[in-house]
């Protein structure tokens, strides 16, 4: 889908994702705060994700595309469950949180498959 172990686009998807949960509208210094990022940084990088059919914006409003939903509804979903994954060895939250952020990112698809079916297991 998008470019393989491109970590920031990912980051930008995710973030979208989460804010679209929370609240009606997504804008840019929402992106930018939940971030940790410009506002400039987040024009550029909506303007990439625009032209790869990820989100769309409409004036003040940036949106997932259903192509950007799926993707960043997948990025998510190995989020959670690598910090679960993490959880189950013992590691503290807050580092399962910030190692999962991180390992989402890069780890294969065949990895990932297995240590969802073994959070799967070990519920």
């Amino acid at each position: 889908m998008l470019m393989k172990n491109n970590q920031s686009s990912e980051d930008y998807l995710e973030s979208i994702l989460l804010l679209s949960r929370e609240n009606e509208f997504v804008h840019r210094v929402d992106v930018a705060r939940k971030i940790g990022v410009s506002q400039p940084a987040v024009q550029k990088a909506i303007k990439i994700l625009q032209a790869e059919n990820y989100v769309g914006c409409d004036g003040m409003h940036i949106y997932l595309t259903p192509k950007g939903a799926e993707y960043a509804e997948s990025i998510y979903e190995r989020h959670c469950t690598l910090k679960q994954f993490l959880q189950l060895l013992g590691v503290p939250e807050h580092d399962a949180e910030k190692d999962a952020c991180e390992t989402e990112h890069v780890i294969s698809e065949s990895t990932f498959k297995a240590i969802k079916n073994f959070v799967t297991k070990n519920k």
